[in-house]
């Protein structure tokens, strides 16, 4: 029996068959990617195909026998379902899409998709980006977020929507793209030096204090 992770798969209530959710960034998704995903779920007869709280589209229901050939025939990298890592950026449409846009949030989220998806790291840690103060990212409630506003971005960090809820925190705001991206940098790179296992960033925020995390990777 495969276990969580191995093949990208995630085993199922049954604990007889497996889902797969193909990597997805920002849940951008193409008219023919879609279709492979349908013909790939009716071809293995696959349970449901369900679209998940990180904007993937995971095909439930597969027997082992079939995960390699399901691979095969998506030709899509698995995404981040589990495991002590980045998980899949989260992100609104922002001013590519939505008449509330103040910022680029899919842009902004792919790039940071493209450079911390899946990375290992002391526990699992979510990102979201929001173009706009209404945070339809769900922002606050990610390990870092960032908020699009008139004038730059905020940026939030310890969020946590799990077991034991935390809104995250302000570290700074009104900075540009570049200062944003370089600030996460920081952020990650002083996390998985000085995160315990399963620690989430906010359980290390709340262990050594707001302000001296925030002079930490100021």
């Amino acid at each position: 029996m495969l276990e969580d992770g191995d093949k990208g798969v995630i085993i199922q209530r049954d604990k007889t068959t497996y889902a797969v959710a193909p990597h997805i960034p920002c849940g951008v998704v193409s008219p023919e990617t879609l279709r492979r995903l349908a013909d790939v779920a009716e071809k293995y007869q696959a349970a449901a195909l369900k679209l998940t709280s990180a904007a993937r589209i995971a095909i439930v229901g597969l027997r082992e026998e079939d995960i390699d050939a399901v691979w095969a025939d998506l030709g899509m990298e698995p995404g981040a379902g589990v495991g002590l890592c980045v998980r899949s950026v989260k992100a609104c449409p922002g001013t590519t899409f939505c008449k509330r846009g103040m910022q680029d949030s899919l842009g902004v989220g792919m790039k940071l998709d493209e450079t911390f998806h899946g990375m290992e790291l002391p526990s699992k840690l979510k990102i979201g980006v929001s173009g706009c103060p209404n945070q339809c990212a769900e922002t606050c409630i990610k390990d870092i977020g960032l908020v699009g506003m008139k004038n730059g971005w905020r940026l939030l960090v310890g969020g946590n929507g799990g077991g034991k809820p935390r809104l995250s925190q302000e570290l700074v705001r009104d900075i540009s793209e570049a200062e944003a991206f370089a600030a996460i940098d920081r952020i990650i790179a002083f996390y998985k030096a000085n995160g315990a296992r399963m620690q989430r960033l906010g359980a290390l925020i709340e262990k050594m204090g707001f302000e001296e995390f925030k002079n930490a990777v100021g």
